[in-house]
């Protein structure tokens, strides 16, 4: 009982001295904690249940297309895994199953840099499928070197728009046949970056950035939500476009391609900062979820999103003509003109 009594006296007397010290290290601990929360963003509150619906979300064995999917299953609906590995996409079907108790998770094969398996992907549904309720363009491809589909097409603008691009037209009767539907693309607050974009230069053969090619890329996600929503008026079929937050996900992979001089400060931002301030999957996928649920997203049509709520892309991302030109340019690169 001394002993006790002597080790509360010194915590005591040693809080006494360092008390300071000690009410700023839990305030700075309780500032960290409220700012790593707040960081979360917001929260899809629907509760709506999904028996007898179909979603398809691409890019969805990883990160936040996986808790898209995970979370749509567990509502009850047929969810549609479309990747390009397969082996990763089967083992996320086995988890999602194994954590919803929904057994009715597939998985098909997409791999968006290439034109002939979009096409063969988009066959294989309207083979199999007599509805889609649900979109979800979610895959994506981030900060890469200056590499070419197979197609020749640059690969952010090829893999995370014209990919996209391409999948959606194939599949718009099927989801117009199934409305009240919904399309929702996944772009990114890096779209506000591009203030010009060349629409006789989508490879960017004449110069190419990194980072610009990716904030290309997402804004003609939004511009082709915007002409989408346009073309669709009228049919039941509603559309969106997303930032889902910072996110702690792959999407960073490329880096290592990058020159050491910009890869070693980049990781260090990365780890040591970012990756404790960042969104986890689970919170990066609830404005996706928002978009893809909410009841007032109905009147919402071909809106940008951002943690939960309608919020202004850049001016360039709201030029109406601009979204009508590039639907026109992404026909031609896709070959879907006439």
């Amino acid at each position: 009982m001394e002993q006790i009594n002597n080790t509360a006296r010194v915590s005591y007397e040693y809080l006494e001295e360092h008390k300071v010290a000690v009410a700023c290290t839990l305030t700075a601990a309780c500032a960290l904690w409220a700012l790593r929360r707040y960081s979360q963003g917001g929260v899809c509150r629907s509760t709506v249940k999904l028996h007898n619906l179909t979603v398809l979300i691409t890019g969805s064995n990883t990160g936040i297309g996986k808790e898209t999917a995970k979370d749509l299953a567990g509502r009850g609906a047929r969810v549609i895994l479309a990747c390009r590995d397969m082996k990763r996409a089967n083992e996320a079907a086995d988890d999602i199953k194994r954590s919803t108790g929904n057994s009715n998770v597939v998985v098909y094969k997409l791999d968006l840099s290439s034109l002939k398996s979009v096409r063969a992907c988009a066959k294989e549904v309207l083979e199999k499928e007599d509805r889609l309720d649900i979109l979800v363009n979610n895959a994506g491809v981030m900060w890469t070197p200056q590499w070419k589909t197979e197609d020749g097409l640059e690969l952010q603008m090829g893999t995370n728009h014209l990919g996209h691009f391409l999948f959606t037209n194939l599949l718009l009767d099927l989801i117009k046949k199934s409305a009240p539907s919904r399309i929702v693309t996944v772009s990114s607050l890096g779209h506000t970056f591009v203030k010009h974009l060349d629409l006789d230069d989508l490879n960017s053969e004449k110069s190419y950035s990194p980072v610009m090619a990716y904030s290309q890329s997402k804004l003609a996600n939004i511009l082709f939500t915007r002409e989408l929503s346009r073309r669709l008026k009228g049919t039941g079929v509603v559309t969106a476009s997303l930032h889902p937050g910072a996110v702690a996900t792959e999407l960073l992979r490329y880096i290592n391609e990058y020159n050491i001089c910009i890869r070693i400060p980049v990781l260090i931002f990365y780890h040591a900062f970012f990756k404790f301030f960042c969104k986890t999957p689970t919170a990066g996928a609830q404005t996706s979820l928002h978009c893809a649920l909410a009841p007032e997203v109905e009147r919402q049509s071909g809106k940008y999103f951002s943690d939960c709520a309608v919020k202004d892309p850049s001016k360039l991302a709201q030029d109406d003509e601009l979204a009508a030109k590039l639907w026109t340019v992404s026909e031609k690169m896709v070959g879907l003109a006439d």
